[in-house]
């Protein structure tokens, strides 16, 4: 059994966390991995895809961790929720795996209307449908609504506003067992026992992800950026400009001192 509530893109995220621990009864976390990438599908190379799959859900168990997706049953989330049902173990609830997710873009959303009751829900949407279907392995969904219909994104911006709400949360110390398989660009996490670490993983992607990237690695404090090399698109982009960078890094170094 999934919970899920239809909340307004308008909502105050400190209420929406509430709801979470109190209503839902959700463990506080002690890491948020915040997982971005292509929405469409696409094809992951064997051995990136086993490194994610497994680094993302040992990491998951090992710390404690919240792990937020768009929730929809294409790209990186149905990676993600294929993950949570090989690695995960057997009680879904546990896996804290939650979809925040566009209610506008959802296949079938009338399905879902009613007020604490169960609704059953198929997540096989129609092929001629420019909506989605939700991840039937994620535990969780805050499903926004911002009045449209088919048009995506609008759940970013409470997406955000939410992890930096969990980021206040007062946590004990603990050891961040990071991803294998991966590159980051940014390493500078703040003192464990502040608040909850945020740390931003990146799977392939299209330009939209760049901003995003910015987003977080500008915010203050800056949130670590996780990049699955071999993945496509905007992964890769990021993965060469890494390597790049300290390539020139080097270069310049070398000519100083031959100088």
């Amino acid at each position: 059994m999934l919970s899920y509530v239809r909340v307004a893109v308008d909502s105050k995220p400190e209420a929406l966390l509430q709801l979470m621990l109190r209503e839902w009864q959700m463990e506080r976390p002690k890491l948020l991995l915040t997982v971005h990438g292509g929405s469409e599908n696409f094809i992951l190379p064997p051995k990136v895809n086993q490194a994610f799959s497994k680094g993302l859900i040992t990491a998951a168990i090992s710390t404690g961790a919240w792990i937020f997706t768009d929730g929809i049953n294409t790209g990186v989330s149905k990676y993600v929720g294929e993950a949570v049902k090989l690695f995960g173990g057997h009680d879904l609830r546990k896996r804290n795996t939650i979809g925040i997710t566009s209610w506008g873009m959802i296949d079938n959303n009338l399905d879902l209307i009613g007020r604490d009751v169960f609704r059953p829900y198929q997540p096989l949407g129609n092929p001629l449908s420019k909506r989605t279907c939700l991840n039937g392995f994620h535990s969780h969904f805050l499903l926004v609504d911002d009045g449209t219909l088919g048009k995506p994104g609008c759940q970013q911006g409470l997406r955000r506003k939410l992890e930096k709400q969990i980021q206040l949360l007062k946590i004990h110390p603990l050891f961040i067992l990071l991803i294998s398989g991966c590159i980051y660009l940014r390493s500078s996490f703040r003192r464990l026992n502040q608040g909850v670490p945020v740390l931003c993983v990146v799977v392939e992607g299209s330009a939209a992800i760049v901003s995003t990237v910015l987003d977080y690695v500008s915010s203050a404090p800056p949130v670590p950026v996780f990049v699955f090399e071999g993945s496509g698109k905007a992964a890769d982009l990021f993965a060469f400009l890494h390597k790049t960078s300290h390539f020139i890094l080097r270069l310049n170094k070398w000519i100083l001192s031959a100088n």
